[in-house]
């Protein structure tokens, strides 16, 4: 029999294990892939503790920006050279197929980490401002200076790539960071540490701390020592964290649910935009907060289009996520597969036409683990819970329009504002829809296209602030102003609105 490997927290550079642990599941077969320890409130506190002391002694910030790329640059190196061992593991932890695992989950992480470590190069940490000749003659610096302990909290969708969009600017600016994985999926997270280790990142820069959400993720966003906090989850627990960091008015970053709609124009080319749309929901079985849940069709292509929508859905191969062939791998765990059947049930008896998938798939392969095919509704109707609320799981509404003004005000019409897509052959036409969009990304003729050169989070109720892009450290530092005096005389000064001249003279 092979050995389950255990996994233990990583805390002020130390492997630190626990009484309790967490069974870490294959969602494909529900055979366990390890067990991780499962941190207490006490170590929590613990790794924030090492965090501080770490800043305070500044091994970490008063490096050099390109001394701290370097580093991050060596995890990326190692990082790696171990990719296909780290994207076998996602597989068996999350369920991903093990081509998004090497495109997007791993590939992309990797790559997302070193354009941190090149933007710490780059990034104007300190600049001179203009000089001032009113009220006295002075001159001005401008600089962005680390906050001190960062908090992340990390979902189970995409723990690696999602870890990184938070540790990689944090440390990039000179920060240290306590980290919270999601209690499914915390190994490639677990891995990385081993990768920093390796590095050479001075201890209790990085900490890992391997709780559950409701003790130790609400003890770390309501932590008075920590100065920022980075979350990606649902909207709900968005609102607590906001609430929990409000008590020492903490920075918030926050990355939040979505209802993606994806509004097909009468002149888009159909081959395209169908296989857009399948892939814009049903990437990561639809288990991502930017997926595109909701298709806009015009009246006139409709029937058209969906008829290709579901002899497309029909070639999608559900299966084995770790073979290379398999397009959608199973849904994250048995309250996920609840949750999402349940959707399904709900739009059924609200009038929706099920016109591809919606049960299980059959076979003997699918008698364990997580599995729901991908599913299409028609005849949805804006007011549909199906249409408005998020799913998060492969399920995709295909709502109708007349015109394109009822499209936009259809699109939104959402308390969310994360992403959004637009399928038209005439660019300034898909431009103008573009911009009256109420969302953080909108994709034109495309969608999950993620790039760290740009920023990323969302509008409404999908979010505060931006991760990723070139102004990505701007959420992880403080600004600064200094005044420098050029008149180097009491005289030039305007001390005088408060001290009368008499006694100005006396003190001279």
């Amino acid at each position: 029999m092979t050995a389950i490997p255990h996994y233990t927290q990583f805390i002020d550079g130390q492997w630190v294990d626990t009484d309790r642990t967490f069974d870490i599941i294959d969602p494909a077969n529900g055979e366990l892939v390890a067990t991780a320890a499962r941190g207490s409130v006490e170590n929590l506190d613990q790794a924030v503790a090492a965090a501080k002391a770490a800043h305070a002694r500044g091994e970490w910030r008063t490096k050099t920006p390109d001394e701290r790329a370097d580093i991050l640059s060596a995890i990326v190196a190692d990082l790696s050279e171990r990719m296909e061992e780290l994207v076998a593991l996602h597989v068996k932890e999350n369920g991903v197929t093990i081509r998004q695992a090497m495109a997007f989950h791993v590939g992309y992480s990797i790559s997302h980490l070193q354009y941190f470590a090149d933007l710490a190069r780059t990034y104007e940490f300190e600049r001179s401002g203009p000089q001032l000749s009113y009220p006295t003659l002075a001159s001005g610096i401008v600089r962005r200076e680390p906050i001190g302990v960062v908090a992340g909290i990390v979902p189970w969708n995409f723990p690696l790539l999602l870890a990184v969009w938070k540790l990689g600017p944090a440390l990039a600016a000179g920060n240290t960071i306590v980290l919270k994985p999601d209690e499914k999926t915390p190994l490639t997270l677990l891995e990385l540490a081993k990768s920093a280790e390796r590095a050479g990142l001075p201890k209790g820069v990085l900490n890992i701390v391997t709780g559950a959400g409701e003790e130790v993720g609400a003890r770390l966003a309501a932590h008075p020592d920590v100065r920022k906090i980075a979350f990606t989850g649902s909207t709900a627990v968005g609102r607590e964290i906001s609430k929990l960091a409000a008590e020492n008015i903490k920075k918030v970053t926050l990355e939040l649910g979505g209802k993606g709609p994806n509004i097909v124009l009468a002149d888009a080319d159909i081959d395209s935009a169908v296989d857009g749309a399948l892939f814009a929901c049903f990437l990561y079985a639809g288990q991502a907060c930017e997926s595109g849940t909701r298709l806009l069709l015009p009246e006139s292509l409709h029937d058209e289009f969906v008829d290709r929508l579901v002899q497309r859905a029909a070639t999608i191969k559900v299966g084995d996520p770790s073979e290379f062939d398999t397009d959608i791998g199973p849904v994250i765990s048995a309250e996920q597969h609840a949750r999402i059947l349940d959707y399904i049930e709900i739009g059924q008896k609200e009038g929706a036409t099920l016109a591809f998938g919606g049960e299980p798939p059959t076979g003997t392969q699918f008698e364990q683990g997580h599995w729901v095919r991908p599913t299409i509704f028609t005849d949805v109707t804006p007011d549909m819970r199906i249409a408005r609320e998020e799913i998060f799981g492969p399920v995709l509404s295909v709502l109708k329009y007349r015109t394109v003004d009822e499209a936009v005000a259809i699109a939104n019409d959402s308390e969310y504002g994360l992403s959004a897509g637009v399928w038209s052959e005439d660019l300034e036409a898909a431009l103008v829809v573009a911009a009256r969009i109420e969302s953080g990304t909108v994709w034109i003729n495309d969608w999950h296209m993620v790039n760290a050169l740009y920023p990323f989070g969302g509008y409404k109720q999908s979010g505060n602030g931006r991760e990723l892009g070139p102004h990505a450290l701007d959420e992880y530092t403080e600004e600064k102003f200094v005044h420098v005096d050029l008149s180097r005389s009491v005289d030039r000064k305007v001390y005088d609105l408060v001290l009368p001249a008499a006694q100005a003279a006396v003190n001279r």
